[in-house]
Order: structure tokens, then C-alpha cells, then sequence
């Protein structure tokens, strides 16, 4: 094996295969990134039984072949590499490395040993690769990190007709957004328990390429408990989680609710992140809300104290709930509109946050539902 790549592709392919390589492999060879060349073009792969990565990339080819290398040491020396294009050959049992006057040599494993990647499941349809990403990203940060409960570190697609349903709780809050898509089956009634890390890093490293992801996932028996990403030169499987006991998440959004708040976004983080300065670890922060605005509020160990007023428009019977401040941040963050509309029914029933324009039309398409920690004053 012998060609010559640019150093930007190169080190892009390699960074993103090598990110989702086990830390502590099973097997050495695990750890590895196989680079095999044919007709011209450079397939670069990762695979740890569970998820399999593959780019495709553009080279100058003087031979075709095949080698393995350690993943996480090709992608520090790749990144490291002056930008300059990069000549790699295998000599025995070594890679060879040259970019400028930089030259490597690594250790190679025998790609024998290397399991073969999955094959795609069949495609269920695509999905604007931009608008996938922003959702994926506004769902995932309520998903569940306790591998002690698996179900919960999950993202639920929802998949009915021509709407895609994402849906993710780690039991203290919960997160969902719905986008058009554009099915194979426009008749299409599946769901699929995502991994949320992999589903993530997926995510956005499909964003940016633009165009359309082809989602795939299995309808039969072939490539059952699969799913699959496809974009540009990128393309992911991923095993999928045990969701058939998944909870019915979206009987906990409230029917109606009997107060409403208004606050600017950027204004609150701040002073959420301000006020929580004295907060210890699973202490809330309160928030009272009122026809005078909103005042929040802190206590810590030896009556550590904060509190700040802000403005916001309330209507509804005064109240002081508490939150976890960082899930409340979290949610806040993600809404991507200047305004949060909070929907309560009361101070100990959980209050969704949605998404409001310029205008102050709630936006549709985005609920973030948070529990509240009940607070004695």
C-alpha cells in the first residue's frame, strides 16, 4: 500500500473513525484504524462490534493494499502534522509516514485479525443533515448517563409517516423534537432506541458535510438491531438499544397548565450561573415568579446566600419552584430561540420550557420538560 493525501482530509477521516474506538479494547486490534486503498480512493474504519465508522477519501495511489495502526496514535500525529500533503506507505510490518521533513513509523496489527464491518440495514429514508443535527444535539443532553440503566442513555426515534419523533429522559427530565423527514415508506411506522453518545457524535460530524443523511435501519430480519448513517463520504452503524419496555414519556407533558413566565435566555443562564456559585451539589436554585418578575435564588453551607432579580413576564397565580440548576441550564441552551415560554400547573409538577421568536410565538417543534426538587423555606 502506497499513496499520497492531503493532510486536512487525512487527519478529518482518522480524527472522526478514531473517536468512536473502545479505550480499553476487548481485543488489541480493536484499537485500530484500517486504512485500505483501492482504485484511487482511501477507506478508513473503525469498528468495536458495536459501532462501525467508515470515511472515504480521495488519493494519489501508486499501490493498492491495505494496514492497521493504532487508531488514537494516528489521529494525535495526523492532527500534529504541518499542513502539507502526507505520503504513507507499508513497508513489513510497519506504516510509514512522511509530511515535510516530518517522518513516522508506526507498528502495524495483522489486519487478518480485523473483523469484518457490518453491512448497512436497507434505507428507511433521509433527512436534512443540518436540521437532523440540531435536533439530535437539543435531545441528547436529557438523555440518561447511568450505563446501570441502559434504556435510559438512549435517544427513541419515532418514525411515523413523514414526521420523526426524538425523544431522550434520564427520569429527571425529558426532551423532545419533531422534524420533517422524507421516508422511503410514507406509510413508515417504526421506533429505534439510539445509543444517544453515538447518535450524537454522528450527528454532528454529518452536520457540516450539508446535503442529506440516508437513514437506515432494519425492517426484517436482515441487520436486525442495527441502524445506520450515511452522508457525503461518512457512514456509521450503530447497534440499537432494548427499547421495547421504553416508558410512555410523552403521557408526562401536561395536558393544560395554570401559570405562564417569559424570560429572555441569555439573561437567566447568566444569572442561573451566578446564583449557583453558592449552590452545593444537588442544591437548587428557586425560582419566584410573580406580576413584579422573577427573582432567583440560592443557599449554600454556612448561609452562603444569593439572589438576583430579573425581568419576565408572568401571568398566573405568584410561585417559587426549584430546579437543578445545570439541567435548567442545559435546557435553556438548547431551546436556540432568544425567549423560553415556562408552562407551570403548580410548584411540584414538572414545567416545560418551550422555545418563543422575536414575536413571541412559541416556536413548535421543541419541548424541554423539567422536575422540580422540592424545596422547604
Amino acid at each position: 500500500m502506497k499513496f499520497r493525501v492531503e493532510r486536512d482530509a487525512l487527519a478529518d477521516a482518522v480524527a472522526w473513525t478514531a473517536k468512536s474506538l473502545p479505550s480499553r479494547p476487548s481485543v488489541p486490534v480493536l484499537a485500530g484504524v484500517l486504512l485500505r486503498v483501492e482504485s484511487g480512493r482511501l477507506r478508513v474504519s473503525g469498528f468495536d462490534y458495536e459501532v462501525s465508522s467508515q470515511v472515504t477519501v480521495d488519493v494519489q495511489a501508486d499501490a493498492d493494499g491495505s494496514a492497521l495502526v493504532s487508531g488514537r496514535l494516528l489521529a494525535e500525529i495526523t492532527k500534529a502534522l504541518p499542513g502539507k500533503p502526507v505520503d504513507i506507505a507499508a513497508v513489513g510490518a510497519h506504516l510509514e509516514l512522511v509530511c515535510g521533513s516530518a517522518r513516522f513509523t508506526l507498528p502495524t496489527m495483522p489486519v487478518e485479525d480485523y473483523p469484518a464491518l457490518p453491512d448497512m440495514p436497507s434505507s428507511a429514508g433521509t433527512v436534512d443533515a443540518a436540521t437532523f443535527a440540531s435536533a439530535v444535539s437539543q435531545v441528547a443532553i436529557a438523555a440518561g448517563r447511568d450505563e446501570t440503566l441502559p434504556m435510559m442513555t438512549g435517544v427513541r426515534l419515532e418514525l411515523n409517516g413523514s414526521t420523526m419523533a426524538l425523544l431522550a429522559t434520564d427520569r429527571y427530565r425529558l426532551a423532545m423534537r419533531e422534524i420533517e423527514w422524507t421516508p422511503d415508506d410514507p406509510e413508515i411506522s417504526l421506533n429505534a432506541l439510539v445509543p444517544a453518545k453515538t447518535l450524537n457524535d454522528t450527528a454532528k460530524a454529518l452536520g457540516p458535510v450539508g446535503g442529506a443523511v440516508t437513514l437506515a435501519l432494519a425492517q426484517g430480519s436482515a441487520g436486525e438491531g442495527m441502524i445506520g448513517f450515511a452522508g457525503g463520504a461518512r457512514r456509521t452503524t450503530s447497534r440499537l438499544l432494548d427499547g421495547a419496555n421504553y416508558p410512555p414519556v410523552r403521557s408526562l407533558f401536561p395536558a393544560a397548565h395554570n401559570a405562564e413566565a417569559r424570560v429572555g435566555v441569555a439573561a437567566l443562564v447568566e444569572v442561573v450561573r451566578r446564583v449557583a456559585l453558592v449552590a452545593e451539589r444537588q442544591t437548587p436554585v428557586l425560582l419566584s415568579f410573580s406580576e413584579d418578575g422573577l427573582v432567583v435564588e440560592a443557599g449554600g453551607t454556612e448561609e452562603a446566600r444569593a439572589s438576583e432579580a430579573m425581568e419576565a413576564e408572568f401571568t398566573g397565580e405568584a410561585l417559587t419552584i426549584g430546579f437543578n440548576p445545570q439541567y435548567l441550564i442545559d435546557g435553556l441552551q438548547n431551546l436556540g430561540a432568544p425567549t423560553a415560554v415556562f408552562a407551570f400547573v403548580d410548584a411540584f409538577k414538572p414545567a416545560v420550557i418551550s422555545p418563543a421568536g422575536e414575536s413571541g410565538e412559541i416556536i413548535p417543534g421543541y419541548r424541554y420538560l423539567i422536575m422540580p426538587i422540592r424545596v422547604t423555606r
